[in-house]
């Protein structure tokens, strides 16, 4: 793969569960074949953010009728993973919840993300709604010269 390259993988999903884990499932397929193998750190950590924001953005960003868009890019001079995850809700900001229960079956995704990421963040989307990006720095890929595998880079809290 050449430096100057970005890989990129973007697309549209319906908004719902089942499209969120299929977005997962191809992110870690993608993943794969620009070197980073399932079992790395790196794949785990981006399938397991684009999990958690595709999975907010179906519960908690969704409007009937509209999808939401995925991006993961790879910034290959500077290892930097960037995960996009725009949905059409721009009411919703997404917010670390500040007491998760040992009971409660959901709010501890944004917690993942600010613990995983080494930046993660939102913006207005043009012409309407939200992105909601995170970003985790990997190692080089495998198969990139013999270094072995990959490991991630992540931010110490």
């Amino acid at each position: 793969m050449d430096d100057l390259e970005t890989p990129v993988f973007a697309m549209q999903f319906t908004s719902s569960p089942r499209a969120a884990r299929l977005a997962r499932r191809l992110v870690a397929r993608r993943m794969t074949a620009w070197g980073y193998p399932p079992g790395s750190d790196t794949s785990g950590v981006v399938a397991l953010l684009v999990g958690e924001l595709t999975a907010n953005a179906v519960r908690h960003g969704r409007v009937p009728g509209r999808d939401f868009h995925l991006t993961v890019a790879v910034d290959v001079r500077t290892r930097l993973v960037r995960i996009e995850v725009a949905d059409a809700s721009g009411e919703k900001k997404p917010l670390v919840a500040a007491h998760v229960g040992v009971e409660d079956e959901s709010g501890r995704g944004l917690l993942l993300v600010e613990a995983l990421a080494v930046r993660w963040g939102s913006e207005p989307r043009d012409p309407v709604g939200k992105t909601v990006w995170a970003e985790v720095v990997a190692d080089p890929p495998e198969g990139n010269g013999g270094r072995g595998r990959p490991q991630l880079t992540v931010r110490e809290g």
